[in-house]
């Protein structure tokens, strides 16, 4: 069996992380459409009985059609971990920044909707770099805080919603 190597970080200096601001991803599209399955299934797990989630009709005169809960919006796109002649999954962008440390951890995230996202519809997002800090120092250790912006579309276009997203990658220690 082949190793993935897909889900492994790159290691480099700030520098090299610097240069790679305003870098983006190339597009990722969703291999389904938004599903009403999927989303009553995510409905039930955590017992959310929101009628947009449950009730077609009063979905379709509200939002113009089942709507996708908001926590479900990087599960549209998160590749299945095997497919039938399938290729790996490419790496998410914050992974390939060049940087020292060992591990990271999610800081912030701010995600905005500024249309719904309903069943049937298709998604496509693209991750940009937006920027790198210089090295702070942490009661986790000694790293850098990575923050991206993913921009999620539907298929004529639409931005759905963008995801600010801030990790710090560092090494786990004393911070001295």
């Amino acid at each position: 069996m082949d190793q993935d190597l897909s889900y492994q970080m790159a290691f480099g200096s700030y520098e090299d992380a610097l240069r790679m601001v305003g870098e983006a991803s190339p597009p990722r599209t969703a291999a389904t459409p938004v599903s009403g399955a999927r989303i009553q299934l995510f409905a039930a797990m955590v017992q959310d009985g929101n009628r947009s989630y449950w009730d077609a009709e009063f979905a379709r005169q509200t939002w113009g059609g089942l709507l996708a809960p908001p926590a479900l919006l990087m599960g549209w796109l998160i590749p299945p971990p095997w497919q039938p002649g399938g290729r790996p999954p490419a790496a998410s962008l914050v992974l390939r920044v060049p940087l020292p440390g060992t591990t990271f951890i999610n800081a912030a995230n701010d995600v905005e909707f500024p249309h719904p996202i309903l069943e049937g519809d298709v998604l496509t997002a693209v991750e940009e770099l937006v920027s790198v800090s210089p090295e702070k120092r942490t009661r986790l250790g000694v790293g850098h805080f990575v923050e991206t912006l993913e921009t999620y579309r539907r298929e004529d276009g639409t931005v759905v919603a963008t995801c600010r997203n801030t990790l710090f990658r560092f090494t786990p220690g004393a911070p001295g």
